[in-house]
């Protein structure tokens, strides 16, 4: 946008200095041919005079060394035609037709305009001037004269005009950027603060400053309401945070009650009471990840990084005692930051519910991407869409434990570090989590 205003407002500075830049050039070459028109018409009026006073007194001496001179002097052309057209006297070497000045002249009428003179032409000009008085016509003269000083003085006006027209289109584009910036500066402001708070940073605020007071009111009114976004997000967190705090000790008690009436239970009510474990277990899972969620949107995370590899041997014993197998290929030294290796534990959790036995997991680090990859069952293109909202759970999965927020909790952590995660599918079959992170923040030392 801010290109758009610099060439809007340049576009209007150029036709503002052409519309004052042309006339006035067009005016002084205008007045320049003009200039040249009275000297010359003076010269032929003279002329004129020399050729009426010759034909009077039947002699054209005078008049010959006086053309003569006049022509070697100023590279010009003269000729005087008596009034059948024949030439009387001629001086200099004529370039143009002057079949129409004569015709003119001879009518009694004297050249009143000539063509306008321009850097580009023309290179000669033809007057021609009646000889005689009223009706008694002697003849004609004919003077054909150069304009080269005229053009130069044309072409020396036109020049200054050009160069003044650039410097001020010059200063002028210079001072169109700058009221652009200035129109701007709250827009892109805005917009540096709406990227900031898409990308998670949600105390980003604009900056005041210049620009017009239409837009800084809008920015204003932008960071208040930022504020009361911000505000209300975080008394949402703060209730689910507390809610899940103060719901975890009846919950326990909850279970340590039930667990004591386990000895006075009849036989026949064995399978309830164990539902009603189950559902408590579930519960509990639920107020835990819903805890955790919380936490991690709050920004609790550390950003620290810490190695991988001892994070993932704990896990071979969860994955050999369900028979699934556990491949690893990342380094010793590898390290990466908190929030991922939390991605890494949420990912193994979910692979060790779905895969068969004798599957198998693989986990690698390359070039900042880690990857968690499975041969289970997978998720369908839509699933993979959705599982990363909160409380998604397959159709599928209905009798596998969880609370459907693993995922979401992932996302949040991902996000927390700067990182992108996505689900793709795996060949032949299974799921692929795979962690991008950041080139700021390199996995491998």
């Amino acid at each position: 946008m801010n290109s758009r205003l610099v060439v809007t407002f340049t576009t209007l500075i150029v036709f503002l200095i052409a519309a004052l830049a042309v006339p006035l050039g067009l005016a002084y070459a205008s007045h320049r041919t003009n200039r040249l028109l009275l000297d010359r018409r003076a010269d032929a009026t003279r002329f004129a005079e020399l050729a009426d006073q010759a034909a009077r007194e039947d002699d054209r001496t005078g008049l010959l060394a006086e053309i003569t001179r006049y022509a070697g002097l100023y590279d010009a052309a003269v000729r005087v035609r008596d009034r059948d057209g024949s030439v009387r006297a001629t001086a200099g070497r004529f370039e143009a037709d002057d079949h129409d000045a004569v015709r003119l002249a001879l009518s009694g009428r004297t050249t009143e305009e000539l063509p306008t003179i321009t850097p580009f032409g023309p290179s000669r000009v033809l007057l021609a001037e009646p000889a005689g008085r009223d009706a008694q016509l002697s003849g004609v003269v004919l003077l054909e004269t150069p304009t080269e000083q005229a053009r130069l003085d044309v072409s020396l006006v036109w020049g200054s005009l050009a160069l003044g027209a650039l410097v001020a289109l010059a200063y002028s584009a210079l001072a169109a950027r700058r009221l652009a910036h200035w129109i701007l500066r709250p827009v892109v402001e805005l917009d540096r603060t709406t990227q900031a708070i898409a990308q998670g940073r949600l105390d980003a605020r604009a900056r005041p400053g210049a620009g017009p007071s239409e837009l800084r009111r809008l920015e204003e009114r932008f960071n208040t309401m930022a504020d009361a976004v911000s505000n209300a997000m975080e008394r949402q967190r703060a209730f689910v945070a507390d809610a899940s705090h103060e719901l975890r000790t009846p919950l326990t008690v909850l279970g340590l009650r039930l667990e004591n009436l386990e000895p006075h239970l009849r036989a026949e009510g064995t399978a309830e009471y164990d539902e009603a474990l189950a559902e408590l277990d579930r519960l509990t899972l639920l107020v835990a990840d819903l805890l955790t969620l919380a936490k991690v949107e709050a920004g609790a995370e550390g950003d620290k990084e810490i190695p991988l590899a001892p994070r993932l041997a704990a896990w071979r014993e969860v994955y050999a005692a369900r028979g699934v197998h556990l491949m690893t290929d990342i380094s010793e030294i590898s390290v990466v930051p908190e929030a991922a290796a939390r991605v890494a534990d949420i990912a193994l959790d979910n692979a060790q519910k779905f895969v068969p036995d004798g599957g198998t997991v693989t986990v690698t680090l390359a070039d900042g991407v880690l990857r968690v990859a499975d041969d289970g069952p997978g998720l369908g293109e839509e699933e993979r869409a959705e599982a990363l909202g909160r409380f998604w759970r397959s159709g599928t999965h209905a009798n596998v434990p969880g609370s459907g927020l693993g995922l979401a909790i992932a996302a949040e952590l991902a996000r927390a570090c700067g990182a992108a995660l996505t689900l793709l599918p795996a060949e032949p079959h299974g799921l692929v989590v795979e962690l991008r992170l950041p080139a700021q923040a390199p996995a491998q030392p």
